[in-house]
């Protein structure tokens, strides 16, 4: 094998990655807008050039070999050293878009984010944001690989080597409705709200896996009465009595003025959370994803003012 025959393209790049995001050959060429065969060819050439398997082919799809995996890692620095050179040129050629993508934890994207995006979007017209719900530590593990830009975290997270910068503090709390035999408490520990019918986010929220996780810790299980989508629709569930919940106190506040809910602070420690935000490296990122940084802290701050 020679070194001089290893000939790389964008296009081998990405559908890579995107075969090992969707762990499936099929959806990664779809990812990529290829057809299966094209894929497949490629995925052979690729093979062939450098002399070894990059994948094996199971009864459940595609999984990396060794050398696939750091093929992947490697294709991930280079598409995000592109992503710089477009925002970098940008400033020279409009007509580049820009893309930052972000990845939060239910309460931030749901509660703080919103404003601040809306912000940033009506003064970067050229910039897109994609913006994803996940998991403390599922966010730290793709700002670490390059799959996401800017992480927002919250409670505690290993950050690793990653550079963070202090956002906003949270703290999840038990909602009840109005005249509720814990309405009037001063605190109330998680293990005690357990016997209590719950009202829950979906699974796929960050703070339904965080509590199940609290949960799993006292080998208790919380019972979920019913799931539901967002904040809002939690709290009216509580307000007509189907059961309590626990949301975060920046949600649980707003709708409290206007529902006949009430709040009762946890006494668990884990309760109260510090919001993180997280980048591998400030100076790396395109110059419009540094605005939105600092735009999220001077937020937090109280320093930005959204008209």
């Amino acid at each position: 094998m020679h070194a001089m025959s290893m000939h790389f393209d964008l296009v081998d790049l990405r559908l890579m990655v995107h075969i090992a995001e969707a762990n499936s050959m099929t959806r990664g060429a779809e990812l990529s807008f290829i057809s299966l065969p094209a894929a497949s060819t490629r995925i052979k050439n690729l093979e062939e050039s450098i002399g070894t398997k990059l994948l094996y082919r199971t009864s459940q799809g595609v999984t990396l070999t060794p050398p696939g995996q750091a093929f992947v890692t490697h294709a991930r620095t280079v598409l995000g050293q592109i992503e710089h050179l477009r925002g970098d040129m940008q400033e020279y050629a409009s007509g580049i878009k820009g893309h930052v993508r972000v990845f939060a934890n239910t309460t931030s994207l749901g509660e703080f984010l919103p404003p601040v995006l809306r912000h940033f979007l009506r003064s970067n017209p050229d910039v897109n944001i994609d913006l994803r719900e996940r998991l403390s530590h599922d966010i730290v593990r793709a700002v670490t690989e390059g799959q996401t830009d800017i992480g927002i975290v919250a409670g505690l997270v290993r950050t690793e080597n990653l550079e963070t910068l202090p956002y906003r503090r949270d703290r999840l709390v038990l909602v009840v409705p109005k005249g509720h035999a814990l309405d009037g408490q001063m605190q109330v520990e998680f293990a005690d709200t357990l016997e209590i019918d719950h009202v829950g986010l979906h699974e796929s929220s960050a703070i339904h896996a965080f509590l199940r996780q609290a949960s799993d810790q006292l080998h208790r299980t919380i019972k979920q009465r019913i799931q539901v989508g967002n904040f809002e629709t939690a709290c009216r569930m509580i307000e007509s009595g189907v059961g309590v919940g626990i949301l975060p106190e920046s949600a649980a506040g707003r709708h409290a003025l206007t529902m006949g809910i009430t709040i009762v602070p946890l006494a668990d420690a884990w309760s109260v959370r510090e919001m993180q935000i997280c980048v591998r490296s400030m100076d790396a990122l395109p110059s419009f994803a540094r605005e939105l940084v600092e735009l999220l802290v001077a937020d937090a701050q109280g320093k930005l003012t959204c008209e």
